[in-house]
């Protein structure tokens, strides 16, 4: 038979799958109503991927017509394998997030089952933890009604109603000229686990491969086929051969080009609390999570010398995967992935992000959620690269992940917390025992891990204005280690928000205790950089004059921020997308031999009047050189200063001086507006680039605050925008909501 790259596929490859086909008809389950309805009928497929869980298409589990399928009490409805049907209830549908999930919430025509058989054992299907690619061989299994079949052992129930496309979803290898189309996996009888009693009869599971396998897109996975299908398959598997491994969830057959498509099993990570059935049992707060550990625990669980089973998926795999030469092949794979498994969930997932772009040494980052566990960020990192680099990669990565989570509760006492000590302990054995083949230089890299940052950010975030007009503001601070990479550590999430000034001094409480812990995971002698973002209206904010913690302790002194670290004003509103214009000017300042000070300031006559900027002031900052820094004595609260500010950010610029206590546009600039400017002149002039600005400035602070050289007064309030393109601000949570223009 043909495949997606031309080669052709004959008896000895079917052979060689035969195991892993065996596991995947076993592991293809049938859903249909409830245990004892007469005459029903089977709605589509699903597959056992954990102890009594069940992943199928959320569409499945409707009628042709949206409404909910009928179901006896409880919502209770029929799962079909192995001989018999067990009794079972919706429990997570991620095609329907809750509505305070927000409009940008992730969601997929994905569905978890809960089967109501405690007691009852049963196989489970390994999920991919990465990506799908080009598909080698693939095939769709069908999940059986038990005991409602004809003499050639297909479905007699006809197309089922699950929506769209579902009629040509699946089938059967027949009329596709293979040799052994006839040799089908056949389900097993009810019992332990996976293979551990003898083969039943049962009703036989057709398979096909699916050839021509394109690209995925925003419809999902797509992939073609030359053979006649026959309905029932949505909800069911599909199988990479290649890989042994299920990476989607087939989805139907779309209507316009007939192409199938099935949804990638990545899109499991997007599962929430949120997307919890009303009545139902599920998996806590952090159900991803909970249900990955499940299956890969459960995966080399079923690898235990003296365990009274049959041959497994991991054997099926092991079997296909031999030979080709890989140092972290699936055997590794396997037992990295079980101890990750028995570590905490990360605190946030960027955490993750971090990790692999550190490994893989780039700047780019994932999709928000596209990296959730730890689990996530391991099949992040096949790479096709050679055997040695990968192993290279793998470990590395598990050596992160090791001193990350025993430093998260290195500190804390009781049981749970030792308990995640002994885990971290047991993967870093792990990793030392397959670093011992890496070459010397490797080895000293990938020693001891520690993390620093190079960075605090607080963050106001706009949530709505009051009855009275007032805005209302959420917070969060976040450890950054540059390239975009953060690790939000606080946050505020108060439903209606608090004033500004509220939300500072919030901050305020908790600030300085976070700058002293990052500095000190920053190394000896280190003061990492605090960062403000602030929306509109708030640029005069003067952050280096906050006043935080100096220890510790309870009863601390308050001292300024400004003299003692580098304080930088960031624009809220420019994030991870970035602006052409804005990225050219950062790249401006960074090459310009020097830097000069731009002075704007209201032109005569139209330029004086409140409101938007006048054309001329577009000009000036729209056609300044590239060393060009713009420089207000204006007051950016409101007026010209604000309007100012606003079109220097439209226009791309990344870096701005002012005083956060400038005059209005009803006073004229006087002497102290002449000092000002010969000051910013001289602070820029051999400065060294835009780089060295934020210590230059922290010395110019420190020096005001002092009184220790005359003429600095002027800086103590100093406020430096310094927003670097190259290291952007997070992207906000998608559930909260914005702030409304009034």
């Amino acid at each position: 038979m043909a495949t997606s790259q031309g080669r052709t596929a004959g008896s000895g490859d079917r052979a060689r799958y035969a195991r892993l086909l065996d596991h995947a008809g076993r592991t293809t389950v049938g859903l249909r109503a409830a245990p004892g309805a007469p005459g029903a009928r089977m709605w589509g497929s699903g597959v056992l991927i954990a102890p009594g869980w069940v992943l199928t298409c959320a569409h499945v589990l409707a009628a042709s017509d949206g409404r909910r399928r009928e179901t006896g009490p409880d919502g209770v409805f029929g799962v079909a394998f192995g001989g018999r049907v067990v009794p079972a209830r919706q429990a997570y549908d991620l095609s329907r997030p809750a509505p305070e999930a927000g409009p940008g919430a992730a969601r997929a025509d994905l569905a978890l089952v809960r089967l109501l058989d405690p007691e009852g054992r049963h196989p489970c299907a390994w999920l991919s933890d990465q990506p799908a690619t080009l598909l080698e061989d693939a095939y769709i299994f069908r999940g059986h009604d038990s005991g409602d079949h004809d003499s050639g052992g297909h479905d007699r129930s006809g197309p089922a109603a699950g929506g769209a496309g579902d009629g040509g979803a699946a089938g059967a290898c027949t009329g596709s000229g293979d040799a052994d189309a006839g040799r089908r996996p056949r389900g097993r009888a009810p019992g332990d686990v996976d293979g551990d009693r003898a083969a039943a009869p049962a009703a036989p599971v057709d398979t096909f491969i699916a050839v021509r396998f394109g690209a995925r897109d925003a419809r999902g996975l797509q992939f073609g086929s030359d053979v006649r299908v026959t309905p029932g398959a949505s909800g069911g598997p599909l199988i990479d051969c290649d890989r042994g491994e299920v990476v989607g969830i087939v989805k139907g057959r779309h209507q316009q080009d007939h192409v199938g498509l099935a949804v990638p099993v990545t899109a499991l990570r997007g599962l929430g609390p949120e997307h919890l059935v009303a009545g139902a049992e599920g998996l806590g707060p952090d159900p991803y999570h909970a249900l990955m550990s499940l299956h890969d625990r459960w995966h080399w669980a079923g690898q235990e010398l003296g365990r009274a089973t049959g041959p497994t998926w991991f054997d099926a795999q092991h079997a296909i995967m031999a030979g080709r030469g890989r140092l972290w092949g699936v055997q590794e794979r396997l037992q990295a992935l079980d101890l990750l498994a028995r570590l905490p969930a990360p605190r946030d997932p960027l955490i993750v992000e971090a990790a692999v772009g550190e490994v893989l040494d780039r700047g780019e980052r994932p999709a928000a959620w596209s990296l959730r566990t730890w689990r996530d960020g391991h099949g992040a990192l096949y790479q096709g690269s050679d055997p040695y680099t990968e192993l290279r990669t793998f470990v590395h990565y598990l050596r992160i992940v090791a001193q990350l989570t025993a430093d998260e509760v290195r500190d804390q006492p009781g049981e749970a917390a030792a308990a995640v000590r002994e885990q971290a302990v047991r993967l870093a054995e792990f990793v030392q025992a397959k670093a011992v083949v890496l070459q010397p230089q490797d080895r000293r890299r990938i020693g001891p891990v520690r993390r620093r940052p190079r960075s605090v950010l607080v963050e106001f975030e706009p949530l709505f204005y009051d009855e009275g007009g007032a805005e209302l503001f959420n917070w969060s601070v976040s450890e950054g280690y540059g390239q975009g990479q953060w690790l939000r550590v606080d946050v505020q999430e108060s439903p209606g928000g608090v004033p500004f000034e509220q939300a500072r001094e919030q901050v305020l409480r908790q600030l300085g205790g976070r700058l002293l812990r990052a500095d000190g995971a920053a190394g000896p002698g280190a003061r990492v950089r605090l960062e403000v973002a602030v929306p509109e209206g708030h640029w005069h904010t003067a952050a280096g004059q906050w006043e935080v913690a100096a220890s510790t302790r309870r009863t601390a002194r308050l001292r300024p921020v400004g003299p003692g670290r580098a304080v930088i004003l960031r624009d809220q509103g420019r994030r991870e997308q970035v602006d052409p214009a804005w990225l050219r000017r950062w790249q401006g300042l960074r090459t310009a031999p020097e830097l000069q000070a731009l002075r704007v300031r209201p032109g005569e006559g139209a330029d004086v009047r409140p409101g938007p900027c006048a054309e001329s002031v577009w000009r000036l900052l729209e056609t300044a050189g590239e060393g060009a820094l713009p420089a207000l004595c204006h007051t950016v609260a409101d007026g010209f200063g604000r309007d100012a500010v606003g079109v220097a950010l439209d226009t791309g610029f990344p870096a701005g001086l002012w005083p956060a206590r400038g005059h209005g546009e009803e006073q004229d600039c006087d002497a102290g507006c002449e000092e000002f400017h010969r000051g910013v002149r001289e602070l820029l002039q051999g400065s060294g680039g835009v780089v060295r600005l934020p210590e230059l400035v922290r010395q110019l602070r420190a020096k005001a605050a002092e009184a220790a050289e005359e003429g600095t007064h002027w800086a103590r309030d100093l406020v430096l925008l310094y927003d670097d393109p190259e290291d952007p601000i997070p992207p906000l949570f998608p559930d909260r909501p914005q702030l409304s223009p009034r």
